[in-house]
């Protein structure tokens, strides 16, 4: 059997071209911000984890251009030979202190970081329970690092427990689950997953992708907005969100963050972060400290658009962070709807299994520090006038599936 065999048959995209309701890749011709410029016309961005408006903030550009300058390009090698800059080592100091941890080491993208993390800290004589929902990088972490592993249902703390009381004494436990939820917008049940882990001998790692310079006073995330610092063992971050450049980070105790950096195949034999996205991640965390108020205004904005949302009687489901998920159930019903507000000017993300469970499709859409209440209104008004007089008309396409 040819090994290509199943790129030839694959026609899932070629389908939704044909229709025309194909929603992915769609090109910027500008920076991110509130209002981009996308294919040739003005759309407002609400489809972006911009949350804290930094990415075209002129320190943050600024601190990549000097970057570039200073460093050039590229490290070419990994942090464990040449790849170390004192850039990396200042960004690492920095977020420590920030999130009040002993040590971290930051990883080229969030996904890796979670692959680097799992893999290196869980092994054969392990077990990890891991949220349902949890993001694809914490799964893949999973696998990678040969640990047995059980999913429980999401945010279920009975069915945690269950899990808990049937691992054997002589086993390591770790407790993955994301801090905010990607999809759905909610968090996660810290308080009752730190009281099992502690319970049962557990230990607790949070991804807070999304709840870093989201949640908390100081935007700490989620461990901040409980007031469990203390009590969570690995945070696990990234910089394509809230921190305006590309990369992730693991924050830990000093013995943990130690042995990773030894131990972490992704890490070890991956090159270091680019200078330029070095700086800017530092410019935007030195920004988020001395501006905590964006964390105030981006709760604002969302509680705003999520107010105009449901007096529109839109069907969104219950969220507490700066994502709003809109209930559309059906996959050609989503892209359908996506293509038909990018052509009116509003930009979303069409969410369909396996990233939502099958027959839940959404529209995901995520807000920023900066977008304005005016911004809100014309997206909500727009998102209004396609539920109530396009979808209900519109074609009736085959299964693109």
């Amino acid at each position: 059997m040819d090994l290509f065999e199943k790129c030839k048959n694959y026609n899932v995209a070629k389908k939704a071209q044909e229709l025309g309701i194909y929603p992915y890749f769609h090109y910027l011709e500008s920076g991110q911000d509130t209002v981009v410029n996308m294919e040739g016309h003005r759309v407002i961005m609400i489809g972006s984890n911009n949350y804290l408006g930094l990415t075209s903030h002129p320190e943050v550009v600024q601190a990549g251009i000097d970057a570039y300058k200073k460093y050039g390009s590229g490290c070419s090698g990994s942090r464990f030979l040449n790849g170390t800059l004192d850039l990396h080592i200042q960004l690492e100091k920095e977020l420590a202190n920030f999130l009040h941890k002993e040590a971290v080491i930051t990883f080229g993208t969030g996904f890796q970081t979670n692959l680097g993390i799992i893999s290196a800290i869980a092994g054969r004589n392990d077990v990890i329970l891991c949220d349902k929902e949890n993001h694809a990088s914490i799964y893949d972490g999973c696998r990678l690092s040969y640990a047995k592993m059980y999913r429980y249902e999401h945010n279920d703390m009975e069915d945690l427990e269950r899990n808990l009381k049937n691992i054997p004494e002589d086993k390591g436990i770790l407790i993955v689950t994301d801090g905010v939820f990607s999809m759905g917008g909610d968090l996660c049940k810290l308080p009752e997953i730190v009281a099992l882990a502690k319970k049962y001998g557990a230990r607790v790692m949070i991804d807070d992708a999304h709840g870093l310079g989201v949640f908390g006073e100081h935007g700490r995330g989620t461990a901040e907005h409980f007031g469990l610092e203390d009590d969570v063992d690995i945070i696990m971050g990234t910089f394509s969100k809230s921190l305006a450049s590309l990369g992730g980070f693991m924050a830990a105790k000093k013995e943990v963050v130690e042995y990773v950096k030894h131990n972490s195949r992704p890490f070890i034999f991956s090159a270091s972060m680019t200078p330029a996205n070095a700086a800017c991640a530092l410019a935007a965390l030195k920004i988020l400290e001395r501006e905590p108020e964006r964390v105030k205004h981006l709760r604002e904005i969302t509680d705003y658009m999520r107010n105009a949302l449901k007096s529109r009687n839109i069907p969104i489901r219950d969220s507490v962070a700066p994502i709003i998920p809109i209930n559309t159930y059906d996959d050609n019903k989503t892209f359908y709807a996506c293509k038909v507000l990018f052509d009116r000017g509003v930009y979303v993300n069409p969410c369909i299994s396996p990233s939502v469970p099958v027959g839940e499709a959404i529209i995901r859409t995520s807000y920023t520090a900066t977008h304005t209440k005016e911004q809100m209104d014309e997206a909500a008004d727009i998102i209004k006038d396609v539920f109530d007089n396009v979808l209900p008309n519109m074609p009736n396409f085959e299964n693109i599936k």
